[in-house]
């Protein structure tokens, strides 16, 4: 039914948004700035340039180098307790036969030290990045690059998003979209199915027994 699988990673097959969010929180008041975590929602599945461009315009007064070296600080000090895997990630990775491949909003660098500090880039075939793309999702291109890397059309690839920027970059490419919600609710709009978690996804979209 399909040929590949491609998956993004934070929120999906990485635990980190919820780290993140408070990175950011401590970031923010840092420079003295309470932020509403509603705000921050804002920011999942987005690039940081994007996410720096949404930021600027909420906060224009805000010393935005300050913000930056806050952030980086606060991420990195949230990461170096460890990355927790979202439930089922392992179980579904060793059990695909499917090629793989990581279609991700993360730079080069930061999807290295993610990977770094977890043990699961051995089950991909291609990692895509940021830095690989032109646009960034929810522009279709780092799905369209990851089915294109595999050798498959990209309309035989089912990819697992939690966001609603990287389920419509799925949709984009044309490809079978399984929504697995974090911290934002899913819409649906962009997914062909909406799970609570990844393996009940794999099973009613056919990947599994």
């Amino acid at each position: 039914m399909f040929d590949a699988v491609i998956f993004d990673l934070d929120g999906t097959l990485l635990d980190t948004e919820a780290l993140t969010q408070a990175a950011g929180i401590k970031a923010f008041a840092d420079c003295g700035v309470t932020v509403d975590p509603t705000f921050l929602h804002t920011l999942i599945g987005r690039d940081d340039k994007t996410g720096a461009g949404i930021i600027r315009a909420q906060f224009p007064d805000m010393d935005f180098d300050a913000f930056s070296i806050a952030w980086t600080y606060q991420v990195t000090t949230h990461y170096a307790a460890g990355i927790p895997l979202k439930p089922g990630t392992h179980a579904l990775l060793s059990a695909l036969k499917h090629p793989i491949a990581l279609a991700t909003s993360s730079s080069r660098a930061q999807l290295e030290y993610k990977l770094s500090v977890t043990d699961i880039g051995p089950y991909f075939q291609h990692f895509v990045t940021v830095n690989d793309v032109q646009n960034a999702k929810p522009a279709p291109d780092p799905f369209l690059l990851a089915a294109r890397l595999l050798g498959v059309d990209p309309t035989r690839c089912v990819a697992f998003e939690d966001s609603e920027a990287g389920a419509q970059s799925a949709h984009s490419a044309g490809m079978t979209v399984v929504q697995i919600p974090d911290i934002n609710p899913a819409s649906g709009r962009f997914a062909h199915l909406v799970a609570p978690d990844l393996l009940t996804g794999a099973r009613k979209i056919g990947l599994l027994p």
